[in-house]
């Protein structure tokens, strides 16, 4: 026997072709869901996407039996892809109140755009705990690198920020078709209330999301 004999076999051509079909309507099913989701938000019909993405019902259930399973597939991809893009221009930017301010103006710019997107921030947070708890934890370091510079409002804790940035979304969608931009006015009232200049002690907060507590208890460990 030779050892061309005794080589291991390898794959059938036509198993693998099977294979890369199947990734490739996976990934034709999670980039029109994208669009479709940030289009409509999440009670949109999946027979849009089906139609959009080039595939037929059958192939949209076998990779997502449920559409809970593709919305939450899309809404992960696209809130870690928006938070790696604006850590990446926080880090970049040198002054700490811009790097402040511009997460929330790349936040908001960001969900102008995506009606699925708000309605997760709406309904519990953020796609998952996972990504709740890396979002808190930006947001943390934005808070104290602008505390450490003396330039935020004593007393404004993550919680808040995270609470300012998920009311503000909510103000993108009800005013985006009415009055388009309406929120770069009220995010700068907002902004300038976290100003250090203002000194008029905060009324006692509430308790924190649990997020918000595990980015404490991580800094604490």
């Amino acid at each position: 026997m030779t050892s061309a004999d005794q080589s291991t076999p390898t794959q059938p051509p036509a198993k693998r072709a099977r294979r890369a079909d199947a990734e490739r309507n996976r990934a034709a099913i999670i980039e029109a869901a994208g669009v479709v989701f940030a289009e409509r938000g999440g009670t949109v019909d999946v027979r849009e996407i089906a139609r959009r993405s080039g595939v037929g019902m059958g192939t949209l259930y076998r990779h997502f039996p449920t559409k809970d399973d593709l919305l939450a597939t899309v809404l992960e991809r696209e809130f870690t892809c928006w938070l790696t893009t604006a850590h990446q221009a926080a880090e970049a930017t040198e002054d700490p109140w811009e790097a402040l301010t511009g997460f929330f103006e790349q936040t908001l710019t960001h969900q102008a755009r995506n009606r699925a997107m708000v309605e997760s921030y709406a309904a519990t947070g953020a796609p998952s705990r996972a990504c709740a708890q890396y979002r808190d934890a930006f947001i943390d370091e934005l808070r104290t690198r602008c505390l450490n510079a003396g330039l935020l409002r004593a007393g404004v804790t993550t919680a808040d920020l995270v609470l300012l940035s998920t009311s503000l979304s909510q103000i993108v969608q009800a005013t985006d078709d009415s009055h388009p931009g309406q929120w770069r006015r009220l995010l700068r009232i907002s902004l300038d209330g976290l100003r250090a200049r203002n000194t008029e002690p905060l009324p006692e907060s509430g308790p924190e999301p649990e997020s918000v507590r595990h980015v404490g208890a991580s800094a604490n460990d």
